[in-house]
């Protein structure tokens, strides 16, 4: 069954591969153009809609393989495939009108409700019990708050890879390393229904990337970053279902980029008294510009962070398998360290909002004092 999920990815790169010139064709001609502006950093019109190639790479290379594998699925398998494949085709249908139209927030928040309800009433997809780190068993969850549970999971990160979506290639790359830790975990764990789905997915954002990678020539647009981002939340959402194996704070690690991202930007735009959802130029990819790296560096250092957050989660969920849950809070400390000292560094929250950095400062002011005393 690997090796026709291996075949699957490399059906579904060359199907990124010839399709993306076909869409960039198409986003020109209905006019899904991305017009330059003050927050945005290329210089020229660029057509976006690319996610369409990615999703459709994917879902032709799914039935191409699906008919091959699927009496190796057990009924459950079968139903997260159905919801996967029906909500993913809705954010896509969602995205790609905001590519056209440019939909209110409104307008695309309703229609990724729609989407999760979908998977959670229609397809009885939901969080239902938790392993918590340092405890010995699971805790069960009611209904009443694995559904909204769910419901916001999946919204959240949707638009979590929405809005890293900044430069050339970043949320496709990002999104692939992510999609490629959860194939490293579903390896580990003998999953072998998650592991297609990361292999076909990762054959499609590789193949996309090809076009998309600086120098763009063509954008995902929210077709790709919404359809990315509800892949990553239904993916990461099985990290909940491995009781024995995973705790919860897996799939946070896993999308660990994004999350911190949006955190820091929501800290940000509060502490500077404005709206929470209103745009600015202070995510990482521009902090990272406008400190001096350039285009390709400065996407270069996000996928190093994304592939460090992809390490400690394999590492964590490696440990949780032996029940070394101290593993856990070592890797919660170094990443809580590093990113609360990275966004110090590259202003994240603010130029002079440095807690740790100051305070490290005035301890090496008092030891040099004591020193010369």
């Amino acid at each position: 069954m690997l090796m026709l999920a291996i075949i699957g990815c490399i059906v579904s790169l060359i199907l990124a591969l010839v399709l993306t010139p076909l869409v960039k064709k198409l986003a020109v001609k209905i006019g899904a153009v991305d017009v330059p502006n003050a927050r945005k950093v290329h210089t020229r019109i660029m057509p976006r809609l690319g996610g369409l190639a990615i999703y459709l790479a994917f879902i032709l290379a799914m039935f191409a393989v699906l008919p091959f594998v699927a009496d190796h699925f057990s009924m459950r398998d079968s139903n997260f495939i159905k919801a996967f494949l029906l909500g993913g085709t809705l954010i896509v249908l969602i995205g790609a009108l905001d590519d056209r139209f440019e939909l209110s927030a409104k307008v695309k928040l309703l229609g990724q409700i729609i989407a999760a309800c979908v998977v959670v009433f229609g397809f009885d997809i939901k969080v239902d019990f938790v392993n918590i780190p340092f405890a010995d068993n699971y805790s069960s969850l009611e209904n009443w708050i694995s559904i909204p549970l769910t419901i916001i999971w999946i919204i959240g990160v949707t638009n979590a890879i929405n809005l890293i979506d900044g430069l050339d290639g970043l949320a496709a790359g990002v999104s692939g390393i992510a999609i490629g830790t959860i194939l490293v975990m579903s390896l580990l764990m003998g999953n072998m229904m998650v592991a297609m789905l990361c292999l076909l997915l990762l054959g499609a954002i590789v193949g996309f990337l090809y076009f998309n990678f600086h120098p763009a020539k063509i954008f995902m647009g929210d077709t790709g970053s919404l359809f990315l981002g509800f892949c990553l939340a239904m993916l990461s959402l099985l990290g909940f279902k491995q009781i024995a194996i995973i705790s919860f704070i897996t799939p946070l690690i896993i999308i660990g980029v994004p999350l911190s991202d949006t955190f820091f930007a929501i800290v940000r735009r509060w502490m500077q008294k404005k709206p929470i959802f209103a745009p600015d130029k202070g995510h990482l990819h521009h902090c990272l510009r406008e400190i001096g790296f350039s285009h390709r560096q400065s996407v270069l250092i996000v996928y190093g962070i994304a592939a460090f957050f992809g390490v400690l989660a394999v590492i964590q969920s490696s440990a949780a398998m032996y029940e070394a849950n101290w593993v856990t809070f070592v890797v919660i400390c170094i990443m809580m360290f590093f990113l609360q000292i990275g966004a110090e560094i590259i202003g994240l929250v603010g130029k002079t909002k440095r807690p740790i950095l100051n305070l490290i400062a005035r301890l090496r002011m008092k030891v040099s004092e004591n020193r010369h005393n």
